[in-house]
């Protein structure tokens, strides 16, 4: 009995003594304009305790011991920030941080940098601020996101006309790019050195090449996440500039001002640009277009509210529009446009330790082309996304990810095939998913396992698709990772992928009119249940730290393509009773094919304080 009671008494005890931790957790914010400081270290100077904060600038450092300690923030080009905090049994202490504008030594920043490698996966992912995008060259001396991609390992640009990427095999309809949640359907001009984003606007952007998380969904190639920063908290500013290239103007600053630290503050940014190259290309080329000077025209419009409260938590508003126009003189015309708006917010509540964040969007996105001697194409997709994120922070830099969202679109196209076809469809779709991610990080390794289940309405079709990536901290400065995904998506491509410049390029739902049959590369048939376009992606490599600027980063990949829907370039009969005995190659409207991509991505990294170098080599075959 008496040893009944000496267990009992050290599981009590246990229970207390576990119980004997409290967290802090928080914002990080500029203090010259009250946007979020990103990617910085904040830490426990007693015990080296600590996380980096996230886009938002929030971080959460959990499972403190109670006590009195100083609260440390170090980030190049900031004054180094402390504060006394006492941390108190199952206690959530809530702080804003604002740093001031200063130096401090590089090694801190490398300090920020060494965690974020062993404590974060990062597979076939570069993550950019406005920063890194400026220190590419630029054309024109206009630095823009559009350039910046180009140099991602593993993305093929098709030229200066119409911009379509091709990532590591995965075709442009395959690549999903959002803007603070929302998706955008045609991210670049018909001058394909420029993207609808006014690089001023951004804070960050996350471009994942392959093996993504289920927190993603719609595509089966490749991610771009952009985030676009709010307007100045603290002083009203503006920005003025022209180039041979383009024009443009941004305005910013507060709506109403924070009395205080624990109070909020609202605040609005305004920016447009618009290409002047039709003017000036009649001084600059004077030889093109019989002087009439080059074609293009396109304007970008973008606003921005944004509302913050004394706990951190936001509530943002914004609206677009994009424009673009090319005429070539009695030869063809082109022309889109793509407007849209939404709402998304940030909740930190004070007593719980999740995160929540959420967005409502609403979008359109037209597209015409007339062409001499041949019939007119045009494509428009109307779509919602309504998500929600759920964030739960664990210790050691881990976390806990859980969400849903609801998307519907709606598209109506009309195009033809290259036998002069008529190819038409409307339609609309509906689709829901829910994911899963968990993160578990140890000293010697990281492991992400994450799941999605995602029901496709239109098709009755639902997926079940399980994801992996995991990093193993060999030592200091050598890492291995790698990754495992499940992918799929409900858009296709009103043009052939075999056309390698077309700047006419729509978007509807998995068709209904498609082969019933997949012919596979050992001679056998494989019934179709669908047409959706699925991928699965096996991912491996390495990062080495040759020195504390200079790292290089070598991934090997292999991208399976089970289904891929295609416009079909060999129908000649139409689709009817009398044509019943026809083959579906030459009667259906799309094709079903299959395939694969494989190949290596190296990157070469120095970053120093007045020299920066990015050097990569891919190879691969589709």
């Amino acid at each position: 009995m008496k040893f009944l009671y000496s267990i009992l008494f050290i599981f009590i005890g246990t229970i207390v003594l576990a119980q004997e931790t409290g967290t802090v957790r928080g914002f990080v914010y500029d203090e010259s304009n009250g946007e979020p400081v990103l990617f910085t270290h904040v830490f426990i100077e007693e015990n080296l305790m600590g996380a980096s904060t996230n886009v938002d600038g929030f971080f959460s450092i959990n499972e403190v011991p109670v006590g009195k300690y100083t609260l440390k923030v170090s980030n190049v080009g900031y004054d180094e920030y402390t504060e006394e905090i006492e941390i108190k049994a199952d206690d959530l202490l809530n702080v804003k941080i604002y740093l001031k504008e200063g130096k401090v030594l590089d090694d801190v920043n490398v300090s920020a940098q060494q965690l974020e490698k062993t404590s974060k996966v990062q597979m076939s992912m570069v993550k950019a601020t406005k920063k890194d995008i400026i220190s590419v060259p630029t054309v024109g001396g206009e630095a823009d996101i559009a350039t910046y991609f180009q140099t991602v390992p593993g993305v093929v640009n098709t030229g200066d006309q119409g911009g379509q990427l091709y990532v590591r095999g995965g075709t442009p309809i395959q690549n999903q790019i959002l803007m603070d949640g929302m998706t955008i359907y045609n991210p670049f001009h018909s001058i394909g050195f420029f993207s609808i984003f006014d690089t001023e606007l951004i804070r960050s952007a996350d471009i994942y090449t392959g093996g993504f998380d289920a927190r993603y969904a719609g595509r089966i190639s490749s991610i771009m996440d952009i985030t676009t920063r709010d307007g100045n908290r603290r002083r009203f500013s503006g920005r003025v500039g022209v180039s041979p290239f383009l024009g443009k103007v941004l305005l910013e600053g507060p709506l109403y001002k924070a009395k205080d630290e624990s109070s909020g503050s609202g605040s609005f940014i305004v920016s447009a640009k618009g290409s002047i190259l039709d003017l000036t290309s009649k001084a600059i080329y004077p030889y093109v277009n019989e002087g009439e000077g080059m074609p293009f025209n396109f304007l970008d419009i973008y606003s921005k509210l944004s509302f913050s409260g004394g706990s951190g938590s936001r509530f943002n508003v914004f609206g677009f529009h994009n424009r673009d126009q090319v005429n070539y003189s009695a030869l063809s015309k082109y022309s889109w446009t793509q407007s849209g708006g939404g709402l998304n917010f940030l909740l930190a509540p004070i007593n719980s330790k999740t995160y929540i964040k959420g967005n409502l969007n609403v979008s359109n996105y037209a597209i015409g082309l007339e062409e001499e001697g041949l019939p007119g194409r045009s494509s428009e997709i109307t779509g919602f996304d309504l998500g929600f994120d759920f964030t739960y922070f664990l210790k050691n830099e881990g976390q806990i990810d859980y969400g849903l969202e609801i998307n519907g679109f709606s598209t109506d196209f009309s195009t033809f095939n290259s036998l002069g076809r008529r190819v038409e469809q409307v339609n609309f779709s509906f689709q829901a998913g829910a994911y899963a991610l968990y993160r578990y990080v140890h000293k010697f390794f990281v492991i992400e396992p994450s799941v999605r289940f995602q029901y496709y309405a239109a098709l009755s079709a639902p997926r079940l698709e399980p994801r992996v990536r995991f990093k193993i901290n060999v030592a200091k400065r050598f890492r291995i990772k790698g990754a495992f995904g499940m992918y799929s998506q409900n858009f296709t491509s009103a043009t052939s992928d075999r056309d390698v410049v077309n700047l006419f390029y729509g978007f509807l739902s998995a068709p209904e009119n498609y082969t019933d049959e997949l012919s596979l590369q050992n001679g056998e048939e494989r019934e179709m249940k669908h047409s959706l376009q699925l991928s699965n992606h096996y991912i491996l490599g390495f990062e080495f730290d040759i020195t504390e600027n200079f790292s290089i980063n070598l991934e090997g990949y292999y991208k399976q393509f089970p289904q891929m829907t295609n416009l079909n370039r060999n129908k000649i009969y139409p689709d009817n009773a009398d044509n019943a005995d026809v083959p579906d190659q030459f009667k259906k409207d799309f094709i079903v094919e299959n395939g694969e991509a494989y190949g290596g991505d190296f990157v070469a990294k120095y970053s120093g304080k007045r020299l920066y170098i990015w050097a990569v080599y891919s190879l691969s075959k589709v």
